[in-house]
């Protein structure tokens, strides 16, 4: 079974008569359709719809246990607790540090299934703590596989809209529940067809140049290289961009290595074959 211990993750835990309720009116994950068992990708958003803040959530008895980035941790409690009020909600960090991810066939029975690589037809589970596992080159290869991005090495916080990271399609965005931070930007995106920056698996016959290298179509940039593992990357790109070039037989490269771009067969998503003038 393999398996690799994340160290650079952390836990905070929601709990309280209002949990539910407060959570629901404030992230962008539907909390009330999300089963028991089941971790949902989710995210804070400025009022302008970027991403503040980017997390796991899950049920876990009657409080709720999100899992994000340690560096984000203690910024993500002092942010959820302006908005916590008079609401009968207690937000906490939790003790315990790390989380130990799972995959394959003999998968570990503990923990929560990822929804993100559910999509991909990958069954990971995320426990919390140290289970003896340390193969993070591994969960960066699958990440890359799956097209799971992360916040720090394949998009910056405050930059990037729940739809360049398909938290659109990965069960991270309800467009059918209430109002939440953020959401009129995200539904009039999500309406209106504008998403235009998506992520793309990067594959090359060589090895990729590192983590921030330029992705180049037709002379102009459409992205940038975020996880780099050996010949296979993951990016952020203008997919309207690179679908002009590819329908033009243009060449896609990152600084001169030439590279091959796909969206991930779970997103249902395809290149335009024109690019669009706005930005």
């Amino acid at each position: 079974m393999p398996a690799a211990f994340l160290q650079d993750r952390s836990l905070i835990r929601v709990s309280g008569a209002d949990a539910e309720h407060f959570l629901q009116n404030l992230i962008t994950t539907d909390i009330e359709a999300m089963p028991i068992g089941e971790a949902r990708p989710g995210a804070l958003l400025t009022p302008q719809g970027k991403i503040l803040f980017d997390f796991l959530i899950w049920r876990e008895d009657s409080s709720f246990v999100l899992e994000t980035a340690s560096s984000q941790q203690e910024g993500l409690i002092k942010r959820l607790s302006m908005y916590k009020l008079r609401a009968a909600v207690v937000i906490a960090a939790e003790a315990q540090a790390g989380v130990t991810v799972s995959w394959g066939e003999d998968i570990a029975s503990e923990g929560v299934s990822d929804f993100r690589f559910a999509r991909a037809e990958v069954a990971l589970k995320r426990q919390p703590g140290e289970h003896g596992a340390h193969n993070t080159a591994g969960y960066d290869a699958l990440r890359v596989l799956s097209g799971v991005v992360e916040s720090g090495r394949d998009y910056a916080l405050q930059e990037a809209f729940p739809h360049d990271i398909l938290l659109d399609l990965s069960g991270g965005v309800s467009f059918k529940k209430g109002c939440y931070v953020g959401q009129e930007v995200v539904s009039r995106m999500q309406h209106r067809g504008t998403a235009r920056r998506r992520v793309v698996i990067v594959t090359a016959e060589e090895s990729l140049p590192p983590t921030g290298t330029e992705l180049t179509a037709q002379g102009k940039p459409i992205g940038a290289l975020g996880t780099v593992t050996g010949n296979r990357g993951l990016a952020i790109v203008r997919i309207d961009r690179a679908g002009e070039a590819m329908s033009a037989d243009a060449a896609i490269s990152a600084a001169d290595v030439p590279v091959a771009l796909a969206l991930p067969v779970w997103s249902g998503l395809s290149f335009p074959t024109s690019a669009s003038e706005e930005a």
